[in-house]
């Protein structure tokens, strides 16, 4: 009996040790799901620049079954980046628009991180003004650039890199380059996330310096970017990216053949995966080069490629466009709107205050006018004064008017309003971006910011066309300066040269070019090449 007794107490003992030994191993599990996510997240943002579908699927398996709001922000990203690189910009907005519920508090860093990914968003959908305010207002915030915090820190990494990018759009190449080293300051080599995007710094560092015709310490750079590619295993869209870039060199340098080498091993990397944004411009550099080489064959096989997988990405990316300019243009007019609404609510507040305070006026001096002439005499006084007010703001007047009124002054653009239009298309002018097909009145008017009707009427009046007549105008004599400074372009065939200057069709290039200059694109070239010839 007393042996069964001490088998039952040692029985015991070990289930409890067991149970002790089963809670603290589950703790320590639970305890390393932190570290667990971020390793989770780093090799899914690793898979963005291999393959985006498997990224896709991988990063989608992890957003189900982790409740994290945190995290859920996070992975979104991801995907919505992954979409972005197949350029299926509609899905990448469609994945970014899916928010939590709205009236629950957002930590500091969710906030900014929102923040970061309208700003993206906006830069993949050529809204570069939007991006850049984004941008600004988030890089002011001492909070934000003093945190500790890692999450916090690569945020602003990518921040300052995407800013870089926006300004490198608008040509401001120096400012470019300080947000990249400014980027650089807020990364370091603890996961695949920072490298990639210390990486990614250097091939865009790269680009600038050669914007920069600083062609030495461009080619120094690219070629140590690739030299550490080249010995890291599945990197095929950075290494594409980077051997398109340094063809850029020896195109320049009218090295044609090794251009169009380096071209075809970046294709090599990326041909069989959907980076579709990244295929378009090697597709591009290609046709282009073996244009220059005259092999008609190769030039014509991937000036289709190009065409075809462009149409198929534009249709897409126009989706997104509309999309975007017509929720921003809806927020101006729910903005105008708004703003009428409550000043013709201060219009009739103010008339009926004054209308009741002048009748008890009116009631007022009725009982006493009898009793004092002196207070008759200010009554009259009054009266005559109280009728001139009633003239100018009576409610049937405003009835009368405030349609007219308001219609009048909404139309009317001020000096003001008139200068700051006119000074953001000279920034317009500057930059090459009314060659994108996209280009359109209600496009430009959401990346400048400004009304739509202000923004026609400033052209039509200053321009001394409509918009049509101004961005055609723009692309034929950034085409004519190329075939006069660049000798290269000579050799293209109207067809390219349409493409290239953001023309719908040859016919239409044509016939507008000859509305601007003249003469034919072909008697232009000729004469050009005539006026070069020794």
């Amino acid at each position: 009996m007393k042996n069964q007794l001490l088998f039952i107490t040692m029985f015991e003992n070990n289930g409890r040790i067991l149970l002790l030994t089963f809670i603290l191993f589950s703790i320590i599990i639970n305890g390393q799901s932190g570290p667990d996510f971020n390793i989770i997240a780093d090799k899914a943002f690793q898979k963005l620049y291999q393959n985006s579908d498997d990224c896709i699927s991988y990063t989608q398996g992890i957003l189900v079954s982790d409740q994290n709001i945190e995290h859920k922000i996070v992975l979104q990203n991801i995907i919505s980046q992954a979409f972005a690189m197949k350029g299926d910009y509609m899905q990448s907005v469609n994945i970014f628009s899916q928010k939590e519920d709205p009236n629950q508090d957002l930590s500091y860093f969710m906030q900014v991180f929102g923040d970061y990914n309208l700003a993206d968003q906006y830069q993949n959908l050529e809204l570069y003004n939007q991006s850049k305010k984004i941008i600004a207002h988030l890089l002011s915030d001492q909070k934000l650039l003093k945190s500790n915090d890692p999450k916090l820190r690569i945020t602003t990494a990518k921040l300052y890199q995407l800013q870089a990018l926006n300004l490198g759009i608008n040509r401001d190449y120096t400012n470019a380059l300080k947000n990249l080293d400014k980027s650089d300051q807020y990364i370091n080599n603890k996961n695949e996330e920072n490298k990639i995007l210390k990486m990614e710094n250097k091939i865009f560092r790269s680009s600038y310096l050669m914007k920069q015709h600083k062609l030495i310490e461009y080619k120094k750079l690219i070629e140590s970017v690739i030299s550490d590619l080249e010995q890291q295993e599945n990197q095929p869209f950075l290494l594409g990216l980077a051997y398109e870039n340094l063809s850029r060199y020896y195109f320049l340098t009218q090295d044609y053949k090794t251009s169009a080498k380096k071209l075809e091993l970046g294709l090599s990397l990326v041909e069989n995966l959907p980076f579709n944004n990244l295929k378009i411009k090697i597709y591009e550099s290609l046709s282009r080069t073996y244009f220059a080489l005259h092999n008609d064959l190769k030039y014509h096989q991937y000036n289709t490629y190009y065409n075809d997988l462009k149409t198929k990405t534009t249709l897409n990316t126009k989706e997104g466009i509309r999309y975007i300019v017509k929720l921003v243009e809806t927020n101006q007019n729910k903005n105008i709107e708004f703003q009428k609404q409550t000043y013709l609510k201060s219009i009739w507040s103010s008339t009926f205050i004054l209308s009741v305070i002048i009748i008890s006026l009116f009631i007022y001096f009725l009982i006493i006018k009898n009793r004092n002439k002196d207070l008759k005499k200010q009554f009259y006084f009054f009266e005559k004064q109280s009728s001139q007010q009633k003239q100018v703001v009576s409610p049937t007047t405003v009835l009368t008017k405030k349609t007219s009124d308001t219609e009048k002054n909404s139309n009317k653009i001020s000096k003001e309003k008139e200068e700051e239009i006119l000074q953001k298309l000279e920034e317009f002018e500057q930059s090459e971006r009314y060659l994108n097909k996209n280009m359109s009145l209600s496009l430009l008017s959401s990346q400048m910011e400004v009304n739509t009707k202000y923004l026609s009427e400033v052209i039509n009046n200053n321009k001394e066309k409509n918009f049509n007549g101004y961005i055609n105008k723009l692309r034929i004599n950034h085409i004519a300066q190329l075939l006069r400074n660049n000798p290269t372009f000579l050799n293209y065939k109207v067809s390219y040269l349409a493409e290239y200057s953001g023309f719908s069709s040859h016919s239409s290039f044509t016939t507008v070019f000859k509305s601007v200059t003249g003469m034919s694109p072909n008697a232009y070239i000729q004469e050009i090449s005539k006026s070069k010839a020794p």
